[in-house]
């Protein structure tokens, strides 16, 4: 089995991008190797990161398009070129149009900090979803990683781990044990499935090969 190539693709500070250099440090991203980080907007810290850990960085501002599917195809191209298996989303902040995902079906994974189908889609990103789901009194959080589709965070799950609620949590402070105790720890985990070939999608069903 040849070697997965992934790439990264960020917009701020990249701290799930760290989590997978980190993995790959320790040999936990079994059949697949981090060969791009593509980054939203110049000046990242997520490019420095990258740089740090000897991965290629590239730049493909939205504000330079005039539209989230004029910069979609840009992103394709360049991933195509780059001979991309694998679109990981870590922290990636635009909307992808259609076009990435017939690129790439079953093909792109995003990380999201909540139990999808709780506290997901339009407008769910960042702290908004923990401010959500403390608004809600749930006493279970999390972090999901599934298949990207046309649907914001609506595609087959993948992996999911809870994290509990505790009395007196900020949106900030459920944030960092939220990425700590389940984003940096799933993410990882789902690229190494789909690199080894141990994951297919039967519907909204992902199946999980045993080795």
């Amino acid at each position: 089995m040849s070697s997965k190539r992934i790439a990264v693709l960020v917009s701020g500070g990249g701290t799930n991008l760290q989590a997978l250099i980190d993995a790959q440090r320790a040999g936990k991203l079994q059949g697949g190797e981090i060969v791009a980080v593509l980054s939203s907007k110049s000046g990242a810290y997520a490019l420095e990161r990258a740089a740090r850990a000897g991965i290629p960085g590239y730049v493909v501002a939205r504000r330079d398009f005039p539209s989230n599917q004029a910069m979609t195809l840009a992103l394709v191209e360049r991933l195509q070129a780059l001979d991309i298996d694998l679109v990981v989303l870590a922290g990636f902040l635009h909307i992808l149009t259609a076009e990435m995902v017939a690129a790439y079906p079953n093909a792109i994974l995003n990380v999201h900090p909540a139990l999808i189908p709780s506290f997901c889609g339009k407008g769910a990103y960042g702290l908004h979803v923990h401010e959500q789901a403390l608004a809600y009194g749930v006493k279970v959080t999390g972090a999901t990683v599934h298949f990207v589709n046309e649907e914001p965070d609506g595609g087959p799950i993948v992996l999911q781990k809870a994290v509990s609620i505790r009395e007196g949590d900020t949106p900030e402070l459920l944030q960092r044990r939220v990425m700590e105790e389940a984003e940096w720890i799933i993410l990882p985990q789902a690229v190494s499935l789909f690199c080894q070939d141990r994951l297919s999608v039967e519907g909204r069903i992902v199946h999980i090969k045993e080795v």
